[in-house]
């Protein structure tokens, strides 16, 4: 096959010939006008190969970046394959770690886990559900039955209280509106210091849970569910210190059956959801002071022991009161529309007010 600039010559020469020796024919025309016509014609011929090749460079152009973008995504693909399979040895090997007989070993399983959920986001959850399921494990510290604590002790308790400061730090802080809310499964876990103030999250099962010296839930966002359902410690020590100020649940919160043996502060905490404290007891201070309701709020069965302060910024809308009790000698302070009704044991029973507040009642004349 011929080359086509050689053809593209040809034709020019010839259209050249062909038009200059047609217009010299006309006498109409001058020599200079002819050739000057002809050699437009044989140029644009020549200018014509010259577009076509251009337009064909960048094809060719486009064909080759085209090639090296999927050589480049292939090469992608590839290292994050290499990446995700070493990720999750380096999954595998921690999970395995965290049964080794050394704390230290367990110790720093867990912060290779942590680190994986930092580098690799996707993983967050996950690591979070894992350090969870080492909390929930069977443990019992001698100092929880005022007993002597072995070194055994100590050293499990080193690495539980690690497990539940690296939950706290992959948890998004509330500041993060875009944060994601991942789920905490805590069911039965034994827990000291419990610390997720600040911190978003998506679900919350505290159910049956043992909360030693003090749990702070302070300024948390609690998307999801939350459930403390009977939480509390095998051994009767119920809920130490529970600071709750300024939480924010947007769900369910339930706390069915929770035990507070210390002051359970819930200030300024906001409820958006059904909320319910039935059966729940509050062995000492039980502060409600400026928090709202949005949804209903089950207080049946319900005993405070201790000072009661239930002023709330906004009160529920169905507040059930069925057998409430407060120790009549503790100072209460409860919502206008609440009244307290003696009972001969010396407590008294939370109703709701039938009649006009007593500043508002009229007096004779």
């Amino acid at each position: 096959m011929r080359s086509p600039l050689l053809w593209t010559f040809v034709a020019s020469f010839v259209l050249l010939c062909g038009v200059g020796g047609w217009l010299l024919t006309d006498p109409a025309t001058s020599r200079s006008d002819a050739l000057k016509t002809a050699g437009l014609a044989g140029g644009a011929v020549v200018a014509l190969y010259a577009l076509w090749l251009n337009d064909r460079r960048r094809r060719v152009e486009e064909a080759r970046q085209e090639v090296e973008r999927r050589r480049h995504d292939l090469e992608m693909s590839r290292a994050e394959q290499d990446r995700e399979r070493i990720s999750d040895e380096r999954f595998a090997k921690s999970v395995e770690l965290l049964g080794h007989e050394a704390d230290q070993v367990r110790v720093g399983a867990l912060h290779a886990l942590a680190g994986l959920a930092r580098s690799r986001p996707l993983y967050t959850q996950t690591v979070l559900d894992v350090l969870c399921s080492y909390l929930r494990r069977p443990f019992t510290h001698a100092r929880y039955d005022d007993s002597k604590p072995s070194a055994e002790d100590e050293r499990e308790l080193q690495v539980r209280l690690t497990a539940q400061r690296l939950v706290a730090e992959l948890l998004p802080r509330t500041s993060e509106v875009d944060g994601a809310a991942y789920d905490l499964d805590l069911t039965g876990a034994v827990l000291e210091y419990l610390d997720l103030s600040g911190r978003r999250i998506g679900g919350l099962l505290l159910r049956y849970a043992a909360l030693y010296s003090s749990t702070n839930l302070s300024g948390c966002v609690i998307t999801g569910r939350a459930y403390f359902t009977t939480a509390g410690t095998e051994d009767g020590r119920q809920i130490g210190y529970f600071r709750c100020r300024g939480a924010k649940f947007l769900d369910h919160a339930w706390f069915s059956g929770t035990k507070f043996s210390e002051k359970a502060d819930f200030t300024e905490t906001v409820f958006s959801g059904r909320t319910t404290f039935k059966d729940a007891v509050f062995a000492k201070e039980a502060v409600f002071t400026g928090a709202s309701f949005d949804g209903s709020l089950d207080l049946s069965r319900t005993s405070f022991q201790g000072h009661t302060e239930l002023d709330f910024a906004r009160e529920p809308e169905r507040p059930s009161l069925y057998n409430t009790k407060v120790q009549s000698t503790k100072d209460v302070i409860l919502p206008q529309d609440w009244e307290l009704e003696p009972l001969p044991d010396g407590s008294a029973r939370l109703t709701e007010r039938k009649g006009p507040p007593p500043e508002t009642r009229e007096r004779p004349l």
